[in-house]
Parts: structure tokens; sequence; C-alpha cells
């Protein structure tokens, strides 16, 4: 039951009239990139579609994990441009918070 009183298919019916499409979606994993290489990820989520007048919206619902990633090309490209190996390149870029060109200046001044 919704707050107020209202049940799920009511609910339905009630957004159905104003044109909004309500849309549960199976999933079993979401990730969601966030900035300086920072990742969610969702493991078992709810998720919902709703489209209304054209544009699509996604809730997502469930226990996030946060977990920090460097992209592999990022790495590649330190590595390359630093002649050092990869473990080196993406340490010296998880430091400089995923910034590039910040890692390979650290890279060199050692």
């Amino acid at each position: 039951m919704f707050p107020g009183g209202v049940n799920p298919k009511q609910m339905n019916q009630m957004m159905k009239q104003f044109g909004i499409k309500n849309e549960e979606i199976n999933a079993k994993e979401v990730t969601i990139l966030l900035t300086n290489g920072k990742k969610l990820i969702f493991s078992n989520p709810q998720v919902t579609s709703i489209s209304m007048r054209g544009t699509k919206t996604y809730t997502i619902a469930g226990e996030a994990k946060e977990e920090s990633g460097v992209p592999e090309e990022d790495i590649a490209m330190v590595a390359e441009q630093t002649n050092v190996s990869k473990e080196k390149a993406k340490k010296a870029l998880e430091e400089a918070n995923g910034d590039i060109a910040e890692a390979i200046l650290k890279i060199k001044k050692e």
C-alpha cells in the first residue's frame, strides 16, 4: 500500500491516465560511473523505467558499493608516455584522482 491509502494497481491506473508508463526492469547489476574514476555498483537492484512525454527516467533502488577504478586506456597511455609498468602507472593515476597529466608529471619527477 502506498502512502495516502492508494494501492499500486490504482497508482498505475492514475499514471496511465496522465500518459506516464511505468515499467519494472529485471536487472542483476547496475554500474554508475562517477567523476574521478569512481563508480557505484548496485547488486540485485530494483530498477524502474518511467516514460513521460517522450522522456525516459530510470530509478534505481538498492545497496550500492563504491569502487574506484582507472580506465585501462588511461593506464596504458601513462605507462607508454613515462616508460613505466602498468602497475606503476595505475598507482600514479589513483594518487592523482584519475588526472592523466598529473600522473605523468608525478612519475617524471621521481
